[in-house]
């Protein structure tokens, strides 16, 4: 077994959900927890009408696939979803896959080979990082979200190039300029890939992520169903020359298990639900920027970022541990985040504000954390 440290040392904890959608209940909890952790942005994964679309699925189609999509694992429901994703977004294509860090690898595999040298925001997400390694192409990392440094980069480099960004960085809640990177990509002929995970159904026009209405091209966009859709499972989305390419070459979409059919329908409905409520993302990040300024005005730092991630850097492992229990004494679920998920130093608590959570929560949270 690895020597990990105490302050480090990770555990299981089993989550019951409570009597009201934003209440978490465990065995080693004293009392119900208010849910300050999870990516269920917009309160979907317990909404009656994504619930009912994946009841009915499951009652009619059951509920694995039984195979993969290219043997007898394809359903009407995948089919659907790829369509409304593909015209949400403004893609030509979108193939559906089991999971986020599947769709990395796929995403990495089809852009990137051993003679391509990937240019990646120096925070992207681990899964990525094992799509570069796996691919076998030379890593480089620029600052994050540093546009200049960036640019020198991918002017310096031979090509193939592929740069590899997200829309939003869950664990800091900032977002790049994405406008400035794909021009950049687009000056000196780099493919780009962005992990827009974080970002669906919350950020951009009517919360169709940051990548909707650039001026220049994305090569290849990454979304899962397992935040703001409040489903599971994920997708690659692109135009129709690399969507073809996925379906032809793309082992992690060939050799396993299609999405579950309840899963899909469920995200599909999701979907349907955000296309009628273009608000839902503005109004979240209206209550985001109001949650900042509260806790600006109790002595903490501004979150960085607009969006509903704020992170509180506390440094020291146990004084995020800290932090954690303490709020928990109070009733309020938020998880430190330490290395080596965050950069040496800047453990964290990983504030997530979600739509469904109750008005007041902003107050009990400063009153709750108490002075830096």
């Amino acid at each position: 077994m690895p020597d990990v440290p105490a302050t480090r040392r990770r555990q299981l904890r089993t989550w019951r959900r409570g009597a009201q959608p934003w209440l978490l209940e465990a065995p080693q909890a004293e009392h119900p927890l208010l849910d300050l952790a999870s990516n269920d942005y917009l309160g979907l994964s317990r909404d009656p009408q994504v619930l009912e679309a994946a009841a009915r699925e499951l009652r009619d189609q059951g509920l694995g696939s039984g195979g993969s999509r290219l043997v007898t694992g394809s359903r009407p429901s995948h089919a659907a979803l790829e369509e409304a994703l593909a015209a949400w977004l403004l893609r030509d294509r979108v193939l559906l896959y089991p999971s986020g860090f599947q769709a990395n690898i796929a995403a990495l595999s089809a852009l990137a080979d051993r003679h391509t040298t990937v240019i990646a925001d120096r925070l992207i997400h681990h899964s990525l990082l094992v799509g570069i390694r796996a691919c076998g192409a030379r890593l480089v990392r620029y600052r994050h979200n540093d546009i200049n440094d960036l640019s020198r980069r991918v002017s310096q480099a031979p090509p193939p190039v592929v740069v590899v960004t997200e829309s939003l960085f869950s664990m800091e809640g900032t977002s790049p300029d994405l406008d400035a990177i794909a021009g950049c990509c687009a000056e000196h002929g780099a493919a780009l890939l962005v992990d827009e995970a974080h970002a669906l159904g919350v950020l951009g026009h009517q919360g169709r992520g940051l990548c909707h209405g650039l001026q220049a091209p994305v090569t290849l966009i990454s979304g899962t169903f397992g935040k703001a859709f409040g489903s599971g499972g994920a997708f690659l989305a692109g135009d129709g020359a690399i969507g073809e390419q996925l379906l032809q070459t793309s082992g992690a979409f060939r050799y396993t298990t299609a999405l579950a059919p309840p899963l899909a329908a469920g995200a599909l409905e999701a979907l349907r639900l955000m296309e009628s409520h273009p608000g839902w993302g503005p109004e979240l990040i209206a209550r985001a920027g109001r949650w900042r300024d509260s806790l600006v005005h109790a002595g903490w730092p501004r979150p960085l970022g607009l969006g509903p991630v704020l992170p509180l850097v506390l440094g020291a492992d146990q004084a995020a541990l800290d932090r954690q229990q303490a709020l928990e004494r109070k009733g309020l679920l938020t998880v430190a985040i330490r290395p080596p998920t965050v950069p040496e130093g800047s453990a964290r608590l990983r504030l997530v504000l979600r739509r469904d959570v109750p008005a007041g929560t902003a107050a009990r949270l400063t009153e709750a954390l108490g002075p830096r």
